[in-house]
């Protein structure tokens, strides 16, 4: 973990899991060598190697700037995105603005869709509010396109130069990344001008270009861009390296059209792999992102030429301009737009159909077998977060809840089966703990993750707390697991019964830890400060129902009953672990307070 208060003063962090970006990113250098060799180019007529390099070297700033843009807007912009999905779905047409939003600012339909399924989860959203969401989404990736497609790569020097200046000159840790988004946009801007540059010798090479006429066939152009999608895991970007080889001339508007369909296809790779051995409601979502636009391409298939001429008519004209220079300077603007339309198009149609997206994932993924869904998983982490560490940390925030939920429900347990159940219902208390532990084993594995991103000043402590949190909660757990559970093992191997007026002031005092525990978790997740300073103010009323627990308990020593020291021991036992739970409900109430 990057310790507090890094970033700090003029630093853009350029990570290990920035240049790695994905193993499958490497893979596009092979592709470049491949794709002459395919179209039977003459090694010997043109300087591959060089254009090679250049062109790759060109991506890969691209690329770079992309992520670089798409990061610094989560760290100015993540704390909303959370609130703005969870109040601002209301009905499918506000979800499909809040998701075009969402994605428009995180640049990732794959974390909208995340988010959505949380909420899901988490019973704030249905899955049919959630098809709005995805459907946005897809409407927020068209952003970066639009972006490009304006001819304004000549300022990318300036962006660079300011971006970088705002970073290094700034002491406020916003405006240093106001100024990484203006870096990455600059990024993006010059590895475009370095791809057009390496690609301008194709203008005269007929081979490449019988190629990209090939592009205009709907199969094989959908197939290439799904399976360039589907590799780098950013339709943004595949749409971005189309509008840039238009501006060369290369790709007629309905090849663009056509490579933008296949672009929308190939990033449900992403969403399908992120879905992969989640919860059902994440793979439902990733169905109806697959569905969708794959129906979406289906429904426009016939409908290529007529798209290419509306948005001609509506786009940017240059008639002072004949031929390749005409198509040149029109074409990426038309691209941007057609992509846009496209999207907007299918979801304002196949948005009132969300009842039947609905219908089709819950007949395609059928609900689990009763004994099949009694087993506990996450239900908020996943790694396609981890890249917005705030968003990551708002999801554990939730799994701790989820995590609490199953310590409350351990703690009603334990009530009866302390002093008057028998040996099953004890068994049961401490096999329960079985799922708090794997909750707990997931919860700090993803801390874990998220300790290796680049953190800001006020994510580093939180994680810390929320990693103590998890710790308080698990200690919970065991001290029901082991003491409480041992000691109700105890009263039946020596036959010991609790008097009825002492198991009603153990009763009562293990309502009023329940509700200290209750309202800590509680607190947690929703961030309640005046809540979790009701928890620390119980104090005193805990310590003195225990001090009226062992004084009542201290008198019936002199009683006249069987096993009365046994029964004694297992008593003040039995209230001690209760108090030491409210104490580490008190640690948690801390926590949020902002006291430790």
């Amino acid at each position: 973990m990057r310790p507090a208060g890094v970033p700090g003063k003029g630093t853009f962090w350029l990570d290990g899991r920035r240049l790695r970006r994905s193993k499958a990113f490497w893979l596009v250098l092979p592709a470049l060598l491949i794709i002459p060799a395919m179209a039977g180019f003459n090694a010997q007529d043109m300087a591959w190697p060089k254009m090679g390099m250049e062109l790759f070297g060109g991506l890969a700033i691209f690329l770079f700037g992309m992520e670089q843009m798409a990061e610094a807007l989560k760290s100015v912009a993540g704390e909303r995105m959370r609130f703005i999905l969870g109040k601002l779905t209301a009905n499918r047409l506000v979800g499909a603005a809040t998701g075009a939003f969402v994605t428009a600012v995180i640049q990732s339909s794959s974390v909208t869709t995340v988010l959505a399924v949380g909420f899901i989860s988490a019973g704030l959203m249905s899955l049919s509010q959630s098809v709005g969401v995805i459907m946005g989404a897809n409407i927020g990736t068209t952003i970066t396109a639009q972006i490009i497609a304006f001819k304004v790569t000549k300022l990318a020097f300036v962006m660079i130069a300011v971006g970088y200046g705002v970073g290094f000159f700034s002491k406020r840790e916003k405006i240093t990344q106001y100024g990484a988004v203006l870096m990455g946009l600059g990024l993006i801007f010059l590895g475009m001008n370095l791809m057009s540059m390496a690609m301008a010798p194709l203008r005269d090479y007929q081979p490449f270009l019988d190629l990209m006429t090939g592009m205009e066939h709907p199969f094989t152009g959908i197939l290439a861009a799904a399976a360039f999608t589907g590799l780098i895991q950013s339709s943004s970007a595949t749409t971005g390296i189309v509008i840039v080889m238009a501006g060369q001339g290369f790709i007629s508007l309905p090849a663009g059209i056509v490579l933008a369909f296949g672009a929308n296809i190939g990033t449900c790779v992403t969403a399908l792999l992120a879905a992969i051995g989640k919860p059902r409601e994440a793979l439902r979502a990733a169905l109806v992102h697959v569905l969708f636009n794959i129906l979406g391409v289906v429904l426009w298939l016939g409908f290529i030429d007529q798209l290419a001429e509306f948005v001609a008519w509506f786009s940017p004209h240059y008639p002072e301009l004949t031929g390749l220079e005409r198509l040149a300077a029109e074409t990426p603007r038309q691209i941007a737009n057609a992509h846009t339309v496209f999207n907007l198009v299918n979801t304002a149609v196949l948005l009132g159909f969300s009842s039947w997206f609905v219908r089709i994932v819950e007949y395609l993924v059928p609900d689990r077998p009763l004994h099949e869904a009694e087993i506990v998983e996450t239900r908020y982490l996943d790694d396609v977060l981890l890249g917005t560490p705030t968003l990551a940390l708002s999801h554990v925030r939730n799994e701790l809840g989820h995590m609490g939920h199953h310590i409350l429900k351990m703690l009603q347990l334990i009530k009866d089966s302390l002093l008057t159940g028998d040996r099953d219902s004890l068994i049961a208390v401490a096999d329960h703990d079985d799922k708090v532990d794997h909750l707990y084993e997931r919860i700090i594995r993803f801390l874990g993750k998220i300790s290796q991103r680049s953190l800001s000043r006020e994510q580093s402590p939180e994680l810390t707390d929320l990693m103590e949190v998890a710790n308080y909660l698990e200690y919970i757990g065991d001290l029901m697991e082991t003491d409480l559970v041992r000691t109700g093992l105890q009263r039946i191997e020596e036959g010991v019964t609790i008097s009825p007026e002492t198991t009603q002031i153990i009763s009562d005092f293990h309502e009023l830890v329940h509700k200290a525990v209750t309202e800590a978790v509680e607190a947690l997740v929703e961030e309640d400060r005046e809540q979790a300073d009701r928890v620390i103010a119980m104090k005193e009323e805990i310590n003195r129902v225990v001090d009226g627990a062992i004084l009542h308990l201290a008198g019936r020593l002199v009683a006249e009953e069987p096993n009365r020291l046994k029964a004694y021991a297992i008593e003040v036992t039995a209230v001690e672990n209760l108090k030491r739970i409210y104490y580490f409900a008190k640690k948690i109430a801390r926590k949020v307070a902002g006291y430790e």
